[in-house]
């Protein structure tokens, strides 16, 4: 898919410069509401428009193209807007298989769920920030801008979580969210819902058996006792 640019013209070199135009920095936009992603890039237009700025903005619809659109222009994506809910995904699946291809991209969650289940997975898993999309898309440019991408005369710096999800990026079970599979995920999200084994059995069309196997390897992952210590601990 062809990038959105805010740029309405290119900005050739200057006469005789002899030197190539600055490479602009983009942003890859992962979601498949049409709607949110036009929304992201009439805001970064208005906000590259005001400082002066050239955005590129990449646009797609799942994981495969975002893959693939970042392989092929991760010289110049300086950050990848990557909703949850996408056709190709489950759970944190997304966020996963593009850290393990792209381990230096900077990743910033977009969820319909604005879970701190989620957002504490999300963050394990190395994303930069998650930010609920019932969140004003003004704190998404302006994370933007924070990581230097909407002003051209500052120096990239590690941007700041929100101050509602600062605290999560010290979640003490990091490491058993990196080994959960997405099916245990979303097991683990129906406990902390409530849900009894015969529940999750019914909703995954798995057995009580099976269900009741990753619920105790979740405990086990997270060094809890009990169902009732291991929701105590992540809500």
């Amino acid at each position: 898919m062809a990038p959105y640019d805010s740029s309405p013209t290119p900005v050739p070199p200057a006469a005789g410069s002899g030197t190539p135009t600055r490479a602009a920095n983009a942003i890859l936009v992962v979601d498949d509401h049409d709607l949110l992603r036009l929304g992201v890039c009439a805001l970064v237009q208005a906000q590259a428009t005001s400082s002066g700025a050239r955005i590129e903005v990449f646009e797609a619809g799942n994981v495969a193209d975002a893959l693939a659109l970042y392989e092929t222009h991760q010289a110049s994506i300086g950050l990848v807007l990557l909703d949850l809910a996408l056709p190709d995904t489950h759970g944190l699946s997304g966020v996963a298989e593009f850290r393990r291809r792209f381990p230096a991209a900077r990743i910033v969650v977009l969820s319909g769920t604005g879970s701190s289940t989620l957002a504490q997975g999300v963050l394990a898993l190395g994303a930069a920030a998650f930010l609920p999309k019932s969140a004003d898309l003004k704190e998404v440019v302006s994370f933007i801008r924070a990581c230097g991408l909407l002003d051209p005369d500052t120096a990239e710096l590690p941007p700041a979580l929100p101050k509602s999800l600062s605290g999560y990026a010290e979640f003490a079970h990091a490491s058993a969210w990196q080994e959960l599979t997405p099916r245990q995920m979303q097991v683990l999200q129906w406990v902390l819902e409530g849900k009894a084994n015969k529940e999750i059995a019914q909703l995954a069309n798995l057995s009580e058996g099976t269900v009741k196997n990753h619920v105790s390897t979740i405990l086990l992952l997270f060094g809890m006792r009990s169902r009732a210590q291991l929701i105590s601990t992540l809500h």
